[in-house]
């Protein structure tokens, strides 16, 4: 590793104008997501889930100050405020989608945490002001049909509690996330912006933990080896995040971030699991509305 300034550079420059690199790295990203989601389920057997996630947060920041070294006193205020603003909308879509899990099934948590496709430019439209093209509805629409047949509908029960409640205030937090970040991200060094997420992210953690009177983790071989992947994973999905959506459009950005539950789904079935035609039907609209939108970049997002 270097100590080389990983700043963005400015919307003037080529990369800039030319978002396409950024748009292929959190497509790349997604496929890292993807592949958590078994982690985190094993990982459940030997930690309470904000435990959990504390600790997975709190190595991601270790590894990143590992990274920044000497500039970690380079932070500034507004890199300051503006992680910590956005890592709140990330600890609770995180821990409320990991709390919610617990009581309901993972087909329905994926379904509702599915929402917050449909929910970021509704958001968007209501609090910026920024009203997504015909264009953008349309893959909006694409996307959000593919992820419910991911989900597999069918095997849906009726039932709404506490779980299903939960993950729908995580759907909306991860909805905050990605808005907050097109809001924040830009101006901020990326490295030292997420290591401001994901120090704020374990802190709140190990404060509701202690709340809770979780136990700590138990140390199990396998506990650490997920921990220690999923902790490198998250560094550098924040990272990623926050660098490609300087310059992304949120609206396009959550089109990307749709295809989470394709790698998902990918990595479930390499595990044994059945995909199953709507899997792959709802894989191919996901694909298909990104096609929609990928043409004219420019209209995903209008002033109201």
């Amino acid at each position: 590793m270097t100590a080389t300034p990983l700043s963005a550079p400015a919307p003037s420059s080529p990369s800039a104008a030319h978002p396409h690199r950024r748009e292929a790295v959190l497509v790349f990203i997604t496929m890292l997501w993807g592949g958590t989601f078994l982690a985190v389920q094993h990982a459940l057997q030997w930690s309470g889930p904000y435990a959990l996630v504390g600790v997975r947060f709190g190595l991601a920041a270790v590894l990143l100050a590992l990274v920044l070294r000497g500039r970690l006193r380079c932070i500034t205020a507004h890199e300051w405020r503006a992680g910590a603003i956005t890592a709140v909308a990330l600890f609770f879509g995180y821990t409320l989608q990991t709390a919610g899990i617990a009581s309901i099934s993972s087909s329905k948590s994926a379904f509702l945490t599915a929402l917050y496709v449909p929910m970021v430019p509704l958001v968007q439209w209501a609090w910026m002001k920024r009203r997504p093209s015909a264009a953008a509805w349309c893959g909006i629409a694409l996307a959000f049909s593919g992820t419910v047949l991911l989900a597999d509908p069918t095997a849906l029960d009726s039932g709404f509690g506490l779980g299903e409640l939960l993950t729908l205030l995580a759907a909306l937090a991860i909805a905050f996330e990605i808005l907050l970040l097109a809001r924040y991200a830009g101006g901020c060094d990326p490295v030292r912006f997420a290591f401001v997420q994901m120090t704020v992210v374990a802190l709140l953690c190990a404060v509701v933990s202690a709340a809770r009177g979780e136990a700590l983790p138990e140390p199990h071989p396998v506990f650490i080896a997920l921990i220690v992947t999923l902790a490198a994973v998250s560094a550098l999905i924040q990272f990623a995040m926050s660098w490609a959506q300087q310059v992304v459009p949120a609206t396009r950005a959550t089109l990307i971030y749709s295809m989470e539950p394709v790698w998902a789904g990918l990595v479930g079935a390499l595990a044994g699991e059945r995909l199953g035609l709507l899997g792959l039907a709802g894989g191919a609209l996901i694909v298909f509305g990104l096609v929609v939108t990928s043409r004219r970049p420019d209209t995903v997002e209008h002033p109201a």
